[in-house]
């Protein structure tokens, strides 16, 4: 009798610990996912960062075509004129971005979103392209990425709203600019969201959808398994349920799939048929749903953000057929 009285007594002891335990769990596991300085002390990012360069296919074809790439990157930004440029959320957090000019006169302008943890400089080849191309360039550093501040990843969702600021700022230098949004990976699942917004400006006249998900909820799915040998359920809502509260956000608001229903923004879907990071199934079901005028270029042979080097002439081909029917 006085045994079954004292566990009646520990047990909601036991009980409330084990919840603040799983709490605690699902915090970090937020921190682990979404805070690169958290990522780095916990090692997370190094680990993420391994098994992605590990998911890539490596043939010698993608490897070389990668190096020639960044060669003559280098050499173009020796002569490339812009400057850095600052802009201030709502929130108070300061964002950074490089603008690069054309010498010719020109209203065609590119904003290049980089992809999960990544910087704009990984944006570079891109933007060496289009500006030989005629195009002004804005490679930003997204929320709390790089140079730009913020306390999480936004995954797209709260990327939309602060990339209306690089839009505003281009409209503020050129009110005829005619705008191409280029995203690789979360930086095209966030350009995608945009095309969602019913106050995106109409100056923006295409897309470049290159390895996008469709929702950031879905792909964490995976991941949490992946990257911290955790099950998804129960233990995603909950850290979901953490980011809303921490981070003012909802994995689940964080899709492109439900914004490209709504978007009439012409869009080049892209994407790696041997993709290990973001399934190739993610841009097939996209390009399925999206309302606005679309096409569809699967690479064979590339992984996650390898298409420009497995394929460089059909890629730069198919954004180069899309720039020419709708930029002008």
């Amino acid at each position: 009798m006085k045994k079954k009285k004292r566990l009646k007594r520990i047990l909601p002891v036991v009980l409330a610990v084990l919840f603040l335990l799983y709490i605690g769990l699902a915090n970090i596991l937020v921190s682990a996912a979404l805070v690169p300085s958290f990522m780095e002390r916990l090692e997370a990012f190094s680990r993420i960062t391994e098994d992605s360069v590990n998911a890539l296919v490596h043939t010698s074809d993608i490897q070389q075509q990668y190096q020639k790439s960044w060669e003559e990157t280098r050499e173009w930004a020796k002569n490339a004129h812009g400057q850095k440029l600052t802009k201030e959320t709502e929130e108070g957090y300061k964002l950074v971005a490089q603008e690069v000019y054309t010498e010719e006169e020109s209203h065609k302008w590119v904003l290049l979103l980089h992809g999960y943890t990544g910087w704009k400089e990984a944006m570079y080849p891109f933007a060496m392209w289009y500006n030989q191309r005629g195009y002004h360039v804005l490679a930003p550093d997204m929320r709390c990425q790089g140079e730009s501040e913020g306390d999480f990843i936004g995954m797209g969702w709260t990327d939309r709203r602060d990339n209306m600021l690089w839009l505003d700022y281009i409209l503020e230098q050129d009110p005829e600019a005619e705008i191409v949004i280029h995203g690789q990976s979360m930086g095209a699942a966030c350009a995608l969201m945009m095309t969602g917004e019913e106050d995106l400006p109409e100056n923006v006249k295409a897309v470049v959808s290159d390895c996008a998900y469709t929702d950031a909820y879905t792909m964490f799915q995976e991941k949490i398994v992946q990257w911290f040998h955790l099950p998804a359920f129960p233990i995603l809502d909950t850290a979901n349920l953490m980011l809303q509260l921490r981070g003012g956000y909802d994995l689940k608001d964080a899709s492109a799939l439900e914004a490209v229903k709504k978007s009439s923004i012409p869009t080049l879907f892209i994407h790696g048929d041997q993709d290990q990071m973001i399934s190739v199934e993610m841009s097939r079901e996209l390009y399925q749903e999206a309302a606005c005028p679309k096409e569809l270029l699967i690479v064979e042979g590339a992984g996650h953000a390898q298409c420009q080097d497995k394929d460089p002439e059909g890629y730069y081909g198919a954004v180069e057929k899309l720039l020419d029917t709708y930029v002008s």
